[in-house]
């Protein structure tokens, strides 16, 4: 099922690859207030940006919570995922997941993060989903004409705002590995951070639908 345009998945490719083209001071700077709101600052000694962004969803949050926390199917709605599954449950409760992405442009990247699940939703819908991740990029052996990612870390943050709505916070930081083009950089400041919010909206709503007939 195809959910975004081809300018949509390629500026959610150029989000994840923005890291490091351009050097601004270290504070936050708002890139885009409507339809969300998203800030950019550059990481300190490193060659990647911290992004926040956040905003409602017309969608449940208990749909969103299913969503995010369905790895396996990333690659059957996320722009430019190839792969994406769980290694392994750890023995804290946390997961090892595993991503790889081929993108226009620049070689294939892949990434391997230990997914922790801070809180959770209770039964009747109330409370906060909340999870973070980091990069474990030696847990597994690194691919053949593949670029692995060492640095990237985030969260999401997403709490019930009545029937159908929700609100999220979603923050990250992602180090390219690699040079990529100018055009990319811009493009996925803003454009990539809508377009990700957009595509987690589109199948949460899919998700409530489906939800629903089968009661």
């Amino acid at each position: 099922m195809k959910l975004l345009g081809n300018r949509g998945a390629f500026a959610a490719a150029a989000l994840l690859l923005s890291a490091g083209t351009a050097h601004a001071e270290e504070a936050w700077e708002t890139v885009a207030e409507k339809p969300y709101m998203v800030k950019v600052r550059p990481r300190p000694g490193t060659q990647a940006k911290d992004v926040w962004a956040e905003g409602e969803l017309a969608a449940s949050a208990v749909d969103v919570q299913a969503v995010l926390t369905d790895v396996d199917s990333y690659r059957q709605w996320m722009p430019y995922v190839k792969e994406s599954r769980v290694i392994k449950d750890l023995p804290d409760g946390a997961r090892l997941t595993y991503t790889k992405l081929d993108l226009p442009v620049v070689s294939s990247r892949d990434y391997v993060c230990r997914v922790v699940q801070e809180s959770k939703l209770v039964e009747d819908g109330s409370g906060v989903f909340a999870q973070r991740w980091s990069a474990e990029p030696d847990a597994i052996p690194q691919r053949r004409d593949t670029v692995r990612l060492r640095l990237n870390e985030g969260s999401w943050r997403v709490e019930p705002r009545g029937e159908g709505k929700s609100y999220a916070v979603y923050r990250f930081t992602v180090d390219p590995a690699g040079s990529i083009p100018g055009f990319l950089a811009n493009m996925g400041q803003k454009d990539g951070v809508v377009d990700t919010f957009r595509a987690v909206e589109k199948r949460a709503r899919l998700h409530g639908e489906g939800r629903r007939k089968a009661k």
